[in-house]
């Protein structure tokens, strides 16, 4: 005798339910069914899984460990079975899109609701969003590096700027002098003497910025890391201190005057986005629509 999976199924609808009456209803199944099953099922383990009352069905030892041995899996073939059955309705489609976290609060978070497709967002390391794309496991990535994989294509469709920025309450007027005269050893220690923010990710955008246009790798500590650059402007924004980031996702709050633009740079630092994909796609549509909420946003 082979075990039948529906009998399982009645077993763990009768225990959840406690009456057989209520199993058969949850199944939409009859009672005389479920009282089947449920033979068949201590027929075949060859133990009693149930005291039977007229108003409940207690499980024995037995059955409690049966439940317990069985529910994990039986719960993942539900899902699977919900997840996987045709529908009468046409399937939505699915892309997988990876970016930076600042990127998609700043561009795509507000326009998830309203896509006509599921969507799944996921965020990383360029390296690896560039290899899960080119595995097939993502769709479209938003990057400033590109690779040399032939079966991957890049467009690009914006440029960032990476600036120093500081909150509006930050005194400044010890640095600009400096900067004006081009005093940069000078400036640089009296930047080393501030208040910092950093994210807790990485801090390559500050690495950049400092040997770029100090000629010197960093070396100091911040004083606060966040988990990422969307909470250094929220922390700076009317406060004091000092910090390197993205130009778009800090312009608003520059404009609205939370915080201040302190210096781009002698050597101005860009980078520039990329949509990557692969050259072969059946999600043309979906891509497109998520590339035009991102033309309207940064350029």
């Amino acid at each position: 005798m082979l075990l039948n999976l529906e009998w399982l199924r009645t077993f763990k609808a009768i225990y959840e339910h406690g009456t057989l009456t209520g199993a058969a209803q949850a199944l939409y199944v009859s009672q005389p069914g479920v009282s089947l099953h449920l033979n068949s099922l201590e027929a075949f383990t060859g133990y009693k899984l149930f005291d039977r009352s007229a108003k409940k069905m207690v499980p024995t030892e037995r059955g409690k460990v049966l439940y317990n041995f069985v529910l994990e899996p039986m719960t993942k073939l539900e899902s699977a079975e919900q997840l996987f059955h045709r529908s009468t309705i046409a399937d939505r489609a699915t892309i997988s899109i990876g970016m930076c976290f600042e990127t998609f609060q700043f561009t795509l978070e507000e326009h998830v609701s309203t896509l006509p497709f599921n969507a799944i967002i996921k965020f990383g390391e360029y390296k690896q969003m560039i290899h899960d794309l080119d595995k097939g496991l993502l769709d479209l990535i938003i990057t400033p590096q590109r690779s040399d994989d032939s079966n991957l294509e890049y467009k690009a469709f914006a440029r960032e700027r990476i600036v120093l920025v500081c909150g509006s309450k930050t005194d400044t007027k010890g640095l600009l002098p400096l900067l004006k005269k081009n005093k940069l050893a000078e400036a640089q220690e009296w930047l080393k003497q501030q208040i910092w923010y950093s994210t807790a990710a990485d801090m390559e955008h500050l690495r950049k910025f400092w040997q770029v246009n100090f000629r010197h790798h960093i070396d100091f500590k911040p004083n606060y890391i966040v988990p990422n650059i969307s909470s250094i402007v929220r922390c700076l924004s009317g406060g004091e201190g000092f910090s390197v980031v993205p130009d778009f996702l800090c312009r608003a709050e520059i404009e609205a005057g939370g915080l201040k633009l302190a210096w781009e740079g002698n050597n101005v630092l860009e980078n520039t986005l990329h949509f990557g994909t692969r050259k072969k796609t059946i999600y043309a549509n979906e891509i497109n629509l998520v590339k035009e909420i991102f033309m309207k946003k940064m350029v």
